[in-house]
């Protein structure tokens, strides 16, 4: 698949599948190697994260994933049996007690992402709604270790050619 190659520089990919209420959220989280192109499954969330937020200076390869290496087969094949998007090389880490959420629109042509609060009282959609909640609720940026730069709103791309034949944003333009 020629857009694996292509897409080096954003090596990182959570795929997309159904959610409750018929919205896709993420579903399992990995990683390309920067040595062989050969996908890994990332275990959670955190993990993908960690490798996202540091992929520019440190590039995930296969011997990062314990008891695995380039000559092993790949975890999972790009392929169309679910919908792929790629994230952005180094998007911040998200602090401790937020949760990054990425949600894809019913017609399926955009992500969009938030953050949940871990008081659970807010979604953050903005850099305005981050600011907003950090003056209201102090005690969840103990020391002024959270700042605007550790939150990013920016959408991973969604491969087109991996959407469903039925899906809005995979029908050809005229």
């Amino acid at each position: 698949m020629k857009k694996i190659i292509t897409e080096k520089t954003t090596p990182q990919q959570p795929k997309m599948q159904p959610e409750i209420g018929g919205k896709k959220c993420v579903e399992i989280w990995s990683a390309q190697c920067g040595e062989c192109f050969k996908w890994r499954i990332i275990p959670s969330e955190d993990e993908y994260e960690e490798i996202r937020s540091k992929f520019i200076e440190d590039p995930f390869v296969c011997s990062k994933k314990a008891g695995v290496c380039c000559n092993d087969g790949a975890d999972i094949e790009y392929d169309k049996s679910r919908t792929w998007v790629i994230d952005k090389p180094n998007t911040p880490k998200t602090p401790a007690g937020f949760k990054r959420r990425m949600v894809m629109r019913g017609c399926e042509s955009r992500i969009d992402c938030y953050y949940k609060t871990p008081n659970g009282k807010k979604q953050l959609r903005s850099p305005t709604d981050v600011s907003n909640f950090l003056t209201s609720y102090p005690e969840y940026n103990i020391n002024g270790h959270i700042s605007l730069q550790h939150f990013s709103f920016n959408a991973p791309k969604i491969m087109q050619d991996t959407l469903p034949p039925t899906s809005a944003a995979a029908a050809p333009k005229d």
